[in-house]
């Protein structure tokens, strides 16, 4: 991926007709600035695929109430710096979302779009207090935030140990990072309410090197573990995991992990282990069938037919059916073009959506931007992730009261 602007857009073949400058004046733009070279890597290449073929789709079905999207693609290589400059570029283009699947970006772009009114999609990442948005009128997670599926996670563990954590040892695994640190809160508070020890472990970023982490790990002889990275450390914490004798069917993940994690393990050996779920995994679908029909089928797609229905390929096509449905709803009710403060009306009149059940039933409103923090659990069955719970919300009143008082404090710092 070079490390440059590169604008990708997909016209609708109903639209070849139109003028050049009717389509331009229609056109919605959208910005994805993401890390493929430094931390995520493998798993933004899936990511923005996804999303860029769902736009293909979109666009091939005529746009969004006939107009066209154009997906403006730039890697940060993880770099605030860079996401800024990407932010600035993209605002300069008349993009009314952006999109940087890196919390350490997302969190350096926040302050200017919130004053410039630019909306942030922040699924799966980003601040978790972002999910108010009063504090945060334009930026959405639109997703279980990291707080969220600390509790689904720990909601799940406790009905495997019937109901009684207490005096249990859970310990977690983190990437030493902002995104690392996010569910530290929850899991202390849950520490005081259902009584278990809690411990965590941080290994330094980009997480290649964690031997020494899970030594002390194994000295605490956890009943339970849990990791929290992405992209290329994840792997690396499920290996060591076992290495350490971990028992794999008690190790638990963020959201953030793979069957190509798996697989680089080893697809048996790693049979058991557990992760959050927020997007539905596979190719059966209707979305992702209809992808790889009336676009892989005809050699449209952004990248490789394989990649098609894996984990962050469809976390990626969520991001853009999220945004689509705002889209839709804004020119429904207000008409074109559509405009950052149309989208942001649309996004909060979103309710009890699926993406043809790609998604748990998502429902936005003006003061709640996460949707209603709806994930599940699934399991590694040695070829395939297998949900082990339905689509769930767990231990909601500590997530609201964390999303409170952190965005009380980003109101009251001024920024």
């Amino acid at each position: 991926m070079k490390k440059v602007l590169a604008t990708l857009t997909f016209l609708a073949a109903g639209l070849a007709a139109a003028s050049p400058g009717a389509a331009q004046d229609k056109t919605i733009k959208v910005g994805t600035a993401l890390d493929f070279t430094a931390v995520y890597t493998f798993l933004t290449a899936e990511y923005s695929q996804g999303q860029r073929d769902y736009i293909a789709l979109l666009n091939a079905r005529g746009g969004i109430k006939g107009h066209p999207v154009d997906i403006m693609v730039v890697d940060t290589g993880n770099q605030p710096q860079r996401g800024i400059e990407a932010y600035e570029r993209f605002k300069s283009e008349g993009a009314v979302l952006v999109d940087f699947l890196s919390t350490p970006v997302s969190r350096a772009v926040v302050p200017r779009a919130l004053n410039d009114g630019i909306n942030v999609l922040t699924m799966f990442h980003g601040r978790s207090d972002a999910a108010d948005g009063t504090v945060f009128p334009t930026i959405f997670p639109a997703s279980p935030s990291y707080w969220a599926q600390a509790t689904a996670i720990i909601k799940y563990i406790e009905e495997q140990e019937k109901g009684n954590l207490k005096d249990k040892k859970i310990a977690l695994v983190l990437i030493d990072s902002p995104f690392g640190r996010e569910p530290i809160p929850v899991f202390e508070e849950l520490s005081k309410r259902l009584g278990y020890k809690f411990s965590a472990f941080p290994y330094p970023s980009p997480g290649n090197e964690q031997s020494a982490t899970w030594t002390q790990v194994r000295r605490e002889r956890p009943d339970w573990t849990i990791i929290w990275g992405a992209g290329g450390g994840q792997p690396v914490s499920v290996r060591e995991a076992i290495r350490n004798g971990i028992p794999i069917d008690r190790l638990a993940s963020v959201i953030w992990l793979s069957e190509t994690d798996m697989n680089i393990v080893g697809a048996s050996q790693t049979k058991g282990a557990l992760r959050f779920e927020g997007v539905a995994y596979g190719k059966d679908v209707p979305l992702i069938a209809a992808i790889e029909k009336e676009v892989i089928a005809k050699g449209k797609g952004a990248g490789p037919a394989e990649r098609v229905g894996s984990t962050y390929y469809n976390i990626g096509v969520a991001t853009m059916a999220v945004f689509a449905e705002g889209a839709r709803l804004a020119l429904e009710k207000e008409g074109g073009p559509l405009t950052p403060a149309k989208l942001k009306r649309g996004l909060e009149s979103i309710k009890d959506y699926t993406a043809d059940g790609l998604l748990p039933p998502l429902t936005i409103t003006s003061e709640d931007h996460q949707g209603g923090g709806r994930g599940r659990i699934a399991a590694w069955d040695g070829a395939k992730w297998v949900p082990k719970t339905d689509w769930i919300a767990a231990h909601q009143d500590i997530v609201w009261n964390l999303i409170r008082q952190e965005s009380a404090k980003f109101k009251n710092s001024g920024n």
